[in-house]
């Protein structure tokens, strides 16, 4: 346990007294310094998360991930990351007055503690330390600006507590008034069981693993010019100080200085130069290294001497040669069956990475840095081979594959894509699968809501709380717009509509279709139903009044999004619509989307995107009207924020359906053009990498299957979007079933956003379609024309969400209100009924309002 701990303090924090902290144990750093170029590479650090709540616990795992040791974390963030990091590397921060606040799983999911206390009172310290028992105990006095005593420092520690003790008040010259020397402060707690007050010292080398070079002894002075030079300084028994290498010329650079678990032996962990550590001129008093620390210094000398020529200079100077052999033995170990075999092909491949490594001048020391940052990472990588590496992605197009029974449908998105591997999905027979694989066919990934809602929370907050300010500040940093006003109204300025004539006329052509077939859908008139004589109930629509629609900016520029919301507000007489949209760099929005605002008679443009837009909407700004109902597909963002915002009873909005990522499932039989096939499942996955592309094959052999692949891989290498279909064809599947019904039954547990139909009798089949935001019938149905202008919407539900959500259509946008009316004569025949069963009930007033009534009847 170190003795105490350095908080890091911009203000006091030169290089060398920070190389000298590094030393001698870990360093306390402020988030806010968390980057800093002051800080020594081989530092350890604890990050100081200081009430900054707009972290999420997915931002914690990253600082973890990035090579903090640990992260001190006050109460409410650690509450949200306990579960999700390992205890050891969390510490929980106290004000002293919480301590009794922190319950047992908060207490188990943590390390230690720090706690900030005004004053040091040891007594009080200790029993907060017996509090925590089992856990390291850190106190920090906030209000000191005088340092602490060693006797302080003893005291603490005689309580198992460490002293945080900022760099202001720290030094590497002798202590004063003001300031602790920092070997004093490491020193403090140390006591000698030998008669000469002397320290056994163990030497150690850090570039080879720890290896010991040697015992020796310390001192008080010898530690301390240690600490503060950064050399190997001891005391001889006979000579006093002794400064090794001073006339050898072996020197040392100390790495680390450590305390024992007595506080009363030491380890100097150093890379020593020279001859060696021994007085014999040997690396090590305890005889020669060996194992790889040998390997690495045979192969350093050869470097430097080996002749021209020879084998091993090849292999320095030849790096084709040098990776054939590392290929090589790498595959005969993959090829290694017993545990010799396994040893002795190792061992080979071991020689020519090291080879490589030293002909790169990386030593084991920067190795062993690497995988100690690796074991650092608290996320994972999913683990999957490069597609050079996968027996899937090195088959050859054309040949037929290896149909998998066992499937794994959805695995995370590899990131690095070699362009040379085929494109092309993963095939399965549904024949073959039992009911959990087909189960796991028909899994999506799993979309992380909670957190998500998390990360969108303190962004829809300030929005509500800040309004038009937040709104502009979050704009600029989320969009990159600097603007003056987020909202603009019309009549809109000609020269923001500014379309190409051919782009003109198509909008054109897709509003019609559109606002044809959603005009066909507005209900006329009044539903009226006499239930019984003198019982007439009613039902009528009304639009919503208010209404938002948000059209995703970024990777694409989306007008048919704007004409897929906007026309059924307009057809419904939605009084306020308020369309919002990511604005471009220069503050504009694209002309496109303008001229559809236009079109479809939006009161508002919102020049915002993501969380921040669905808050300006749900809540309403200075500027941006408050909506009733938020509309339109979007990023995780916008998702989550749609389901914070309806689920707030102060917002009072409804949102249309939950989304996710695009998706498609197409069936085809014998009938179909693989061309065609291939082109719709890519118009789905160039959406985004987490598209989700379905094939149900019907009774195709794996030729046909195969030639639908070689037009995936062909046609996606022709496309502007290429590097995004490498991501989500490789995750998309292929199932093979023997029947269409059989296809159709997997569709429907599916539940598809989009259902293409390549069948022979593709119109009979949609009858037995039950789940399916938009059905497109026949091989010349593509699921563009939805998308665009045949005069379906194309806002679907996603994710599943098929089994209980139709995609957005007139009727979204309108309510439905029942009325009744009841003359004398139908309530004396329906107020007996409703007075029984509001006595069965037992709700008096409500039978009371009855028979007030038919008393009232009986008598006039």
């Amino acid at each position: 346990m170190s003795a105490f701990l350095p908080l890091l303090d911009p203000d006091h924090a030169d290089g060398p007294l920070l190389a000298a902290l590094a030393r001698i144990g870990p360093l306390v750093v402020p988030y806010a310094l968390r980057d800093s170029q002051l800080i020594p590479q081989n530092a350890s650090r604890y990050i100081l998360v200081d009430r900054d709540s707009s972290l999420s616990a997915d931002d914690v795992v990253s600082l973890l991930d990035h090579g903090a040791d640990k992260l001190i974390l006050p109460l409410a963030l650690a509450k949200d990351t306990i579960g999700a990091v390992p205890a050891e590397r969390l510490l929980l921060l106290l004000d002293v007055a919480n301590v009794s606040a922190v319950s047992d799983k908060i207490r188990s999911g943590v390390s230690g503690v720090l706690i900030k206390t005004p004053s040091v009172d040891v007594d009080f310290i200790g029993s907060v330390s017996r509090f925590f028992s089992g856990s390291s105990v850190h106190v920090l006095p906030v209000s000191s600006n005088e340092p602490p005593s060693r006797s302080t420092i003893r005291a603490l520690a005689g309580a198992k507590t460490v002293l945080v003790i900022p760099t202001s008040l720290l030094t590497l010259s002798p202590t004063d008034a003001k300031q602790l020397n920092i070997a004093d402060a490491f020193l403090a707690n140390f006591s000698s069981d030998r008669p000469d007050g002397l320290f056994p010292t163990v030497v150690s080398s850090y570039p080879e693993g720890g290896r010991t070079l040697g015992l020796v002894y310390s001192s008080v002075e010898s530690v301390r010019e240690s600490v503060i030079s950064g050399k190997g300084v001891y005391q001889s028994r006979k000579h006093g100080l002794w400064r090794k290498g001073e006339t050898s010329g072996a020197t040392q650079d100390v790495v680390h200085i450590r305390l024992d678990c007595d506080s009363d032996a030491l380890e100097f962990s150093v890379v020593q130069h020279g001859a060696g550590f021994c007085h014999l001129d040997r690396p090590s008093c305890f005889g020669e290294v060996s194992g790889l620390a040998a390997l690495e210094r045979t192969l350093q000398s050869r470097l430097a001497s080996a002749p021209e020529g020879s084998y091993t200079r090849r292999l320095f100077s030849d790096p084709e040669l040098l990776r054939s052999k590392i290929m090589e033995e790498a595959d005969e170990l993959c090829r290694a069956e017993t545990k010799e075999e396994v040893a002795f092909e190792a061992a080979d491949l071991l020689y020519f990475a090291l080879t490589r490594c030293v002909a790169a001048g990386v030593s084991i020391a920067d190795i062993e840095y690497s995988l100690d940052k690796k074991a650092k990472k608290i996320s994972r990588r999913p683990g999957n081979a490069k597609p050079q590496w996968s027996r899937e992605a090195t088959s050859t197009p054309g040949t037929s594959t290896e149909t998998k029974p066992a499937p794994t449908p959805v695995p995370a998105p590899v990131p690095t894509v070699n362009p040379d591997a085929p494109i092309r999905m993963r095939t399965y027979d549904l024949a073959g699968a039992s009911p959990a694989q087909r189960a796991e066919l028909l899994r999506r990934p799993v979309l992380k809501s909670d957190e998500m809602i998390a990360k969108v929370k303190p962004i829809v907050d300030d929005v509500r709380t800040r309004g038009d300010a937040a709104l502009l500040e979050l704009t600029a940093k989320f969009d990159r717009a600097q603007l003056a006003a987020t909202v603009v109204r019309p009549p809109y300025a000609p020269e923001t509509m500014q379309l190409a004539d051919d782009v003109r006329a198509a909008i054109d052509a897709a509003y019609a279709n559109i606002h044809k077939f959603h005009a066909a859908q507005a209900e006329q008139g009044t539903l009226a139903v006499e239930t019984m004589p003198g019982v007439v109930c009613s039902r009528f629509a009304r639009p919503i009044a208010r209404v938002g629609l948000y059209v995703p900016g970024g990777t694409a520029i989306l007008p048919s999004t704007a004409l897929m919301l906007g026309i059924p507000a307009q057809v419904a007489g939605c009084r306020e619509i308020v369309l919002a949209t990511p604005p471009r760099a220069d503050g504009s929005v694209s002309p496109e989307v303008m001229y559809v605002a236009q079109l479809v008679g939006a009161s508002a443009i919102l020049k915002a995107g993501g969380a921040q837009a669905v808050a300006a909407l749900a809540y309403g700004t200075e500027t941006v009207p408050k909506v009733d109902k938020i509309f339109g597909p979007g990023n995780q963002w916008v998702t989550a924020a749609k389901m914070l915002v309806q689920n707030d009873t102060d917002a009072l909005v409804a949102i249309d359906m939950p989304a996710g990522p695009s998706e498609v499932l197409v069936i085809a039989d014998h009938t179909c053009n693989p061309a065609f096939v291939a082109a719709d499942l890519l118009s789905q996955a160039e959406h985004g990498v987490d598209s989700q592309v379905v094939l149900v094959a019907v009774g195709l052999s794996d030729e046909r299957i195969v030639a639908i692949e070689e037009e995936v891989d062909a046609q996606a290498r022709a496309l502007t979007r290429v590097d995004i279909v490498r991501q989500s064809i490789p995750k998309s599947i292929i199932v093979k079933t023997r029947t269409a019904a059989e296809a159709i039954a997997f569709s429907n547990d599916y539940a598809p956003e989009h259902l293409i139909l390549h069948l022979e009798d593709a119109p009979q089949a949609v009858a037995a379609v039950e789940n399916a935001g938009s059905v497109f019938v026949g091989p010349y149905s593509p699921e563009s024309c939805g998308d665009y202008a045949s005069g379906t919407n194309h806002t679907l539900p996603t994710n599943g969400y098929a089994r209980q959500f139709s995609g957005v259509n007139t009727l979204s946008f309108q309510k439905h209100i029942t009325s009744q009316e009841v003359t004398a004569a139908g309530l004396k025949g329906l107020g007996p009924v409703v007075a029984t069963l509001a006595d069965c009930e037992g709700l008096d007033a409500h039978a009371n309002a009855v028979r007030i009534r038919l008393r009232a009847l009986a008598q006039s």
